[in-house]
């Protein structure tokens, strides 16, 4: 059945246009039906009696405007919409507060913040080398540049001095949190997203230098920190993880501004590729990218997990089955002899320096400081279970540690067995 309603005064319905008038007002034959409500912030809420009304409006002029409309039956009311609110002034609470939001929840955006000035450098630095593609960059849980999609996801961290603060507590290091290493970083995944954007990993040029694309990715690379075959640019010698880092790496290094790659790699293997990559730059220089969609993986918007939750999955990545050398290294540097039962326990002096220790183990052997930093509580434990004490003066000791850690990390590095996690 059809009702038919006329109004004589536009100002009878709530519909009422000034724009047309008088008009007809039509609603299409409904039957009730149980409607389901997801309201924001609460669970699912069933409304009983919904009707979902089609309005159709005919103007003076003959033109017909469809609108629509939700009613009710008598007895039936809406109920009340339970919004979240917003989380506010939460870079103020502690860490195990903070820890307990929901990374989705922050309301963190990209613009605005310094990491998006570094993209708009990014976007320059494409322009003065004639590449007329700039890759779409979002917020995310890491950084990647998906498969397929020619653009770039950024770690929600770095949007907040808040949050690199924590990022840095937890993980000893802050990923891209200078100009500097964000513009690295950058650098290397503007060259995946140029891979995909224009389809070079088809060309045979491309082929022939670096390798098959179609290999499978690992999940875990074992580096060869003596290889000449690659170039350097990120840590961990990651250009030799599979082919497409191994692109991705040296368009890094020929895009940085200043690069003085054909001296810096003279005689080396990697400078072929690196020719490779001037070459196909060239190719594409001033074209248009064949691939050009815009979607966003993995969104901030979609990440659910809370703060704890991400770096408890963060930190598993970063542990290594380091060989057990402790035990005769650390009795050449202390002692559990009677005659040493004064002085400071070797386990209080490991703590007392683990930072300084860390930091620079890390910075000469490349490593990650969250790994070296299990390495040394690993130590640290099992001097309490020697029961060692200092035996030396305390610089002296300083330094040995440094010396011991430092030539071990590099022969767990060298020896081919130390495994990366991608």
């Amino acid at each position: 059945m059809v009702l038919i309603r006329a109004f004589a005064e536009p100002q009878a319905s709530a519909f009422a246009d000034n724009n047309h008038k008088p008009y007809c007002l039509l609603p299409t034959p409904y039957s009730l039906k149980q409607k389901t409500r997801r309201t924001r912030g609460a669970s699912l809420q069933r409304v009983r009696g919904g009707i979902w009304v089609t309005h159709w409006i005919i103007g003076s002029n003959g033109a017909l405007f469809r609108r629509q409309s939700k009613i009710f039956a008598p007895g039936f009311t809406l109920p009340a919409v339970k919004r979240k609110s917003r989380i506010r002034n939460w870079s103020r609470l502690e860490d195990e507060q903070l820890l307990d939001l929901r990374v989705c929840d922050l309301g963190l955006r990209l613009e605005g913040s310094w990491v998006y000035r570094c993209v708009k450098r990014l976007y320059h630095e494409l322009d003065h080398r004639d590449i007329n593609f700039h890759p779409h960059v979002w917020l995310s849980s890491e950084w990647f540049s998906p498969d397929g999609v020619p653009g770039i996801a950024v770690p929600f961290y770095l949007t907040h001095p808040r949050l690199m603060r924590l990022e840095e507590k937890l993980m000893l290091q802050c990923e891209g949190g200078t100009v500097a290493s964000c513009m690295k970083i950058l650098r290397h995944e503007v060259g995946h997203c140029l891979d995909t954007a224009y389809r070079l990993h088809f060309k045979r040029a491309w082929q022939r230098a670096f390798g098959s694309f179609a290999a499978p990715y690992p999940e875990s690379y074992h580096p060869r920190a003596n290889s000449r075959r690659h170039v350097l640019h990120l840590d961990w010698w990651y250009a030799q993880a599979h082919p497409a880092e191994d692109w991705a790496e040296t368009f890094a290094v020929w895009l940085t501004p200043g690069s003085r790659w054909r001296s810096q790699y003279r005689g080396w293997p990697a400078l072929r590729k690196l020719e490779t990559v001037d070459q196909l730059m060239k190719q594409i220089a001033h074209r248009r990218p064949k691939i050009t969609r815009r979607r966003r993986v993995e969104p901030l918007s979609q990440y659910r997990l809370t703060l704890r939750q991400h770096y408890h999955e963060k930190r598993q990545r970063y542990l290594d089955e380091w060989p057990e050398f402790y035990d005769n290294q650390l009795r050449k540097l202390f002692s559990n002899e009677p005659r040493f039962a004064e002085r400071p326990t070797a386990a209080s002096f490991l703590r007392h320096h683990r930072i300084e220790i860390r930091d620079t183990v890390s910075l000469w052997t490349g490593t990650h400081a969250y790994t070296i930093d299990q390495v040394l509580r690993d130590m640290i434990d099992r001097c309490q279970e020697l029961k060692l004490r200092l035996a030396r003066p305390v610089s002296a000791a300083r330094l040995e540690v440094m010396v011991m850690v430092t030539v071990q990390t590099m022969n767990y590095i060298l020896s081919g067995n130390q495994r990366v996690a991608l």
